[in-house]
């Protein structure tokens, strides 16, 4: 099966091209579609088998990153959504459309009930940097299979993943929902400035049990060549390692 994608746009996201260009990079096929025509015409997922939900944001971040398009999505367009995950479909959300997927109730568990969410930034200010990322070699995410490590880009000022309760926060070590992991030059977990955020745990990205569903903060999709990388003049960088986010969801999507 080719992988066919549908990049979100509209009302303030503003990484749908960057999303669209990796993905056709890494052998798959998107199309950008503006949210509002979705709401018109729900049948458009069903040309679709990869959902992305850029970064940006989304309706000026008004009422709290997020959380004006998670309400549009819930309410208009839930019977869909759920139908599309359902169906063994992949979704990914980057940043603010992370914040998107947690406020609706798409992460940890797909059921439209919100259990952690994303807040302001323990530093109370906008972090724009590279961090290096943990890959959970346990967690079920389709999108990060056979990665160790991952350095990446974080844009934002509300990242701090924080748990309904201790519960919640058990649910996803337990079934090592925790995908990606902020860490040190060492690959270990570390507090400020490794965690841009004071995020629990270090957590930069969750996923459902199927690891189908998938949300980070930082943007895989900015890094898309080795260019990109701010070390990439003393040669030691080979590979534009956001890249492999979306090959791997690209090969999967080519098994199925």
């Amino acid at each position: 099966m080719q992988c066919r994608a549908l990049v979100l746009s509209g009302f303030g996201i503003n990484c749908e091209d960057e999303c669209k260009f990796v993905i056709e990079k890494t052998g798959g096929a998107a199309e950008i579609v503006h949210i509002n025509e979705l709401i018109e015409e729900p049948s458009i997922f069903e040309q679709y088998n990869f959902l992305v939900f850029p970064g940006g944001f989304a309706h000026g971040d008004d009422l709290g990153s997020g959380k004006v398009l998670a309400n549009k999505m819930k309410y208009k367009l839930r019977e869909p959504l759920s139908q599309f995950i359902n169906s063994g479909k992949l979704v990914i959300g980057i940043c603010n459309g992370f914040q998107v997927l947690v406020k609706m109730g798409l992460l940890p568990v797909p059921d439209f009930e919100q259990r952690i969410t994303l807040t302001v930034n323990d530093s109370g200010k906008y972090e724009d940097r590279w961090v290096r990322l943990k890959i959970n070699k346990q967690s079920p995410c389709v999108f990060t299979r056979g990665m160790e490590f991952l350095d990446v880009p974080v844009r934002h000022g509300e990242g701090k993943l924080i748990p309904k309760d201790d519960g919640e926060l058990r649910f996803i070590t337990d079934n090592n929902l925790h995908a990606v992991q902020y860490v040190n030059m060492k690959g270990e977990l570390a507090g400020y400035p490794y965690n841009p955020n004071g995020s629990a745990l270090n957590i930069a990205g969750i996923c459902d049990k199927t690891g189908r569903v998938f949300g980070m903060m930082p943007h895989p999709e900015a890094f898309n060549s080795i260019t990109n990388h701010p070390a990439w003049p003393f040669g030691i960088i080979k590979e534009a390692q956001g890249l492999r986010i979306f090959r791997n969801a690209v090969e999967y999507l080519q098994t199925q």
